[in-house]
């Protein structure tokens, strides 16, 4: 670390998430400052950088690593450009946050994931950012402290008001469901065995060929059932809750829609337009979190393998939505360094 006690950060990728996680390191968070920026667009790393004091603007990611100023990177770039990045990183020994996915598929996860193990320590934190909302939070520890018993199912909903162009259906699996398989994964501390995908009419909304919406059924190793109803084009906001039902209780989150107003002939509340205004402080405390646990020498959140078995996950479950079939998730036996 710098001799003042200051993580510096190479920022990997700077479009919407990357750009977000500039302003994030340099002007919410405490204990660590931008230390270079990297994207194929030089124009847009330069303007980055010249805004930043001490940042230096690169288009090569090896080459941001090998600066001296550089502590840690945060991988913010296209999901297919991130294992080469990853490798580049462990070879350098860098602590690393990752914005899922950790990559696009499970043999080139499975590639990470072994050569982190061959390091003998984790390096990475996967960006899992609702593992660090506040009701997600809460939720995880009222099951780990079995306030309502067993949990037996989980309900969740995912919704967007639409969907950008070029959509497709494998994309509503790997870049919307996701994360809900990794919390499912988190909440009920059971791994994905198998996923069914159903589909209905389509809304009139969806654009041609996308089916939407979905539900989506996961059956876990410990006998529990969970769905996800996921609707991409609803027309009116974003929303995700998730219920979990339990042996002497349920209990959910996700319906707080913040102020709730009464006004002349209305009443309400608000509900947010996209996931980045919805899961903000869930990001602000996500990367604060790696900031101080890498000050301090240690790797915490989800890990290679959380990366790795959503990546599964999603694959069974694009092969479930092609088929209409269950497919069964195929996983490698838990490494040790991530039991």
């Amino acid at each position: 670390m710098t001799s003042l006690g200051t993580l510096g950060v190479a920022v990997i990728g700077t479009g919407r998430m990357g750009a977000d996680h500039v302003r994030r390191i340099d002007e919410v968070i405490s204990g660590a400052r931008v230390a270079a920026v990297v994207d194929i667009d030089a124009a847009r790393v330069k303007h980055l950088a010249d805004r930043i004091e001490g940042c230096t603007a690169y288009t090569d990611p090896a080459a941001a690593m090998d600066d001296p100023g550089v502590d840690a990177v945060l991988i913010a770039s296209p999901g297919p450009a991130h294992e080469a990045t990853l490798l580049d990183a462990f070879a350098r020994d860098l602590p690393v946050l990752c914005e899922k996915p950790l990559t696009p598929d499970a043999a080139s996860a499975l590639r990470v994931l072994e050569a982190e193990r061959a390091l003998g320590h984790r390096r990475v934190q996967v960006g899992f950012m609702r593992r660090y909302d506040a009701g997600y939070r809460s939720l995880k520890s009222l099951l780990d402290q079995g306030t309502y018993g067993r949990p037996l199912m989980l309900h969740n909903k995912h919704r967007n008001a639409d969907t950008p162009p070029g959509f497709t259906n494998a994309m509503m699996i790997n870049d919307s469901v996701v994360h809900e398989i990794d919390v499912t994964r988190w909440l009920l501390d059971d791994e994905i065995t198998a996923v069914r995908v159903l589909r209905p009419s389509p809304t009139g909304n969806a654009p041609e060929g996308l089916s939407d919406p979905q539900l989506i059924l996961f059956e876990t190793a410990g006998g529990r059932v969970v769905d996800t109803e996921l609707f991409v084009n609803c027309g009116f906001g974003y929303q995700v809750s998730c219920e979990a039902v339990c042996e002497g209780g349920t209990a959910r989150i996700g319906d707080d829609h913040g102020v709730f107003s009464n006004t002349a002939g209305h009443w309400g509340g608000a509900i947010p337009p996209g996931f980045v205004e919805r899961f903000e402080e869930a990001y602000d405390r996500q990367v604060q979190r790696w900031v101080r646990a890498t000050l301090r020498g240690e790797v915490e959140g989800p890990s290679c393998w959380d990366g790795y078995a959503a990546a599964a996950v999603c694959e069974a479950g694009v092969l479930a939505q092609a088929g209409g079939d269950r497919v069964a998730v195929e996983l490698i036996e838990r490494p040790a360094l991530y039991r």
